[in-house]
C-alpha cells in the first residue's frame, strides 16, 4: 500500500507544473545567489571607498596618501568625479567629506591633521602620545555606524599601508626614540644613521622594492581617532536600518496574495460577469491597484508602528513621517503594479504561489532585504538594483538612518514610480486575454 500511495503524489507533483519547478528550481536558485554573494571568488570582495583629506601636504601625508591608493582593497577618492563640460573639482575637504559619509556615498572618510608629517609614526607607548613636547597627531576616521566592517578593515590598512610603505619615515622616528632614551648620538653615529635613511628612501623610491614589501605586519604605529557621523544616537540602530528590509519583502508577499483574486475571478466566471457590465479591464486594474496599495501601505504603516513602540524605532518627528508617508505610498504602489503583473501571467494560483515565492525571494536576497547590499561584491550591488527591494530600502535608509530631508527622495521615489507605471501597463496588456476569452 505504500508504494501506490508514494507513485500517487509523485504523479500529482508531476502534473502540477507550478510545484514541480518550484521543488527544484527554487534551491538551486537561491544556492547560486548566496554562492555569488558569499562565494571565494575575487570579485565577491567589494572594495571599500575612502576619501582621504590631506590637511598637513607634507611629504609624510602624500606618501601616506599615495600608499593608500595602491591599495587593492580600497577606492581613494581625494575630490569628486569630474564633470563634462565643467572645471576639475576641488579636493575634499573635512566638512564635505562628512557630507559623502553622512549620505551614504562612501563608507569611510580619513582626515589627516596639520601636523602629521611632523610626527607621523609613533613607537612611543600610548601614556607618552599626550607629551605636549613631542604631540602625535591622530588621523580622524569618520564612519557609518552601521557599517561595523568598513571602518575595522580602512584602520588596519592603514597600519598595514605605513609599515609597508613609509619604512624611512619607521626608520626616522625609531632613531629619534632611541636618541632620546639613549641620551643622543655621536656625530659619527649620526652621520652613519643619516647614511641608512638615505640609502632607505633610495630603496623606497623604487617600484619594484616597493612591489616586493612584506604585508603581513599589523599593530598601531599610527594614532587614529574613530568618529560616528552616521547612526550615533540613534535608539536602536539596527531596527531603524533593517526595518525596511523585512518590511518590502512582506510587501511583495502581500501584494502577490491580494493580486491572486484576480485569478479566482476569473476561475470562478466572476471575472466575466463583471467585464459584460460597464467595467472596463482597465478600470478594473485600477480599482485592484489602489486596494492593494492602500493594504500594503497599511502593512507598513503597523509595522513600523510595531518597531517604534516595540524597538525604539525613531519615528515620530516631521521629517520621519513625511518620508515615511512618500517613501511608504511609492513602495507600496510599486509592489502592488508587481502583484497585478505576476497575477496577469500565471494562470491558476497554484503558478501564481510558486512564482511569486521564487521571484519574492530572489528579489529579496539579491535586493538587500535578508543581507545588506554594502556587503556584497560591486556585481552583485549592481544587480539589486533592478529590484524594487533596492530602491525601497535605499530610501527608507535616508529616511531613518541618514535623516535626509523628503527632497534628497527623488532618485528613489522616481524609480519605484517608473517601476509602478511600466508594471501595470505590462500586466494591462497581458490581462487582454480574459477579455477575449
Amino acid at each position: 500500500m505504500i508504494l501506490p500511495i508514494v507513485r500517487t503524489a509523485l504523479l500529482a507533483l508531476r502534473r502540477d507544473r507550478a510545484a514541480f519547478a518550484l521543488s527544484f528550481v527554487l534551491p538551486i536558485a537561491f544556492f547560486s545567489i548566496f554562492a555569488a554573494i558569499f562565494g571565494s571568488h575575487r570579485d565577491t570582495v567589494p572594495s571599500i571607498k575612502v576619501i582621504v583629506v590631506d590637511r598637513d601636504q607634507s611629504a609624510a601625508s602624500r606618501q601616506l596618501v599615495s600608499a593608500l591608493e595602491r591599495e587593492g582593497s580600497l577606492k581613494v577618492y581625494t575630490h569628486s568625479a569630474p564633470k563634462t563640460n565643467e572645471p576639475p573639482p576641488a579636493d575634499y575637504t573635512a566638512a564635505t567629506a562628512e557630507e559623502e559619509v553622512k549620505s551614504g556615498n562612501v563608507s569611510v572618510a580619513l582626515i589627516i591633521p596639520h601636523g602629521f608629517g611632523d610626527h607621523p609614526i609613533s613607537f612611543r607607548p600610548q601614556s607618552d602620545s599626550s607629551d605636549s613636547s613631542q604631540p602625535v597627531p591622530a588621523i580622524e576616521l569618520l564612519n557609518d555606524a552601521s557599517d561595523t566592517i568598513a571602518p575595522q578593515m580602512v584602520a588596519g590598512l592603514l597600519q598595514k599601508t605605513a609599515m609597508t610603505a613609509m619604512p624611512s619615515v619607521m626608520a626616522e622616528e625609531g632613531m629619534k626614540l632611541s636618541g632620546e632614551n639613549l641620551g643622543g648620538f655621536t656625530p659619527d653615529q649620526q652621520k652613519r644613521i643619516n647614511d641608512m635613511l638615505a640609502k632607505i628612501r633610495q630603496h623606497q623610491n623604487d617600484p619594484a622594492a616597493a612591489q616586493n614589501a612584506p604585508s603581513g605586519f599589523s599593530g598601531g604605529i599610527i594614532a587614529v581617532k574613530n568618529r560616528a557621523v552616521v547612526g550615533e544616537n540613534k535608539n536602536n540602530p539596527m531596527v531603524s536600518f533593517y526595518a525596511a528590509g523585512i518590511g518590502v519583502m512582506f510587501l511583495l508577499f502581500t501584494a502577490s496574495g491580494a493580486a491572486g483574486a484576480l485569478l479566482d475571478e476569473a476561475e470562478s466566471g466572476a471575472l466575466d460577469r463583471v467585464l459584460s457590465s460597464r467595467v472596463t479591464m482597465t478600470s478594473l486594474l485600477a480599482g485592484k491597484l489602489v486596494y492593494n496599495t492602500l493594504l500594503a501601505f497599511t502593512q507598513l504603516t503597523v509595522m513600523f508602528l510595531w518597531a517604534w513602540a516595540v524597538f525604539k524605532l525613531d519615528l515620530f518627528t516631521p521629517w520621519h513621517v513625511a518620508g515615511f508617508l512618500v517613501m511608504g505610498l511609492s513602495s507600496a504602489l510599486a509592489v502592488a503594479s508587481f502583484g497585478l503583473l505576476l497575477a496577469s501571467i500565471c494562470r491558476t494560483r497554484a503558478q501564481l504561489g510558486a512564482l511569486s515565492t521564487l521571484v519574492i525571494l530572489m528579489m529579496s536576497s539579491i535586493g538587500g532585504s535578508m543581507f545588506p547590499r554594502f556587503l556584497m561584491s560591486e556585481s552583485m550591488q549592481k544587480a539589486g538594483l533592478f529590484t524594487i527591494n533596492a530602491w525601497a530600502i535605499d530610501g527608507f535608509t535616508k529616511v531613518f538612518w541618514r535623516d535626509l530631508p523628503v527632497s534628497e527622495l527623488w532618485p528613489q521615489v522616481g524609480v519605484l514610480l517608473g517601476i509602478a507605471i511600466a508594471l501595470f501597463l505590462i500586466a494591462r496588456r497581458i490581462a487582454r486575454r480574459w477579455e477575449y476569452a
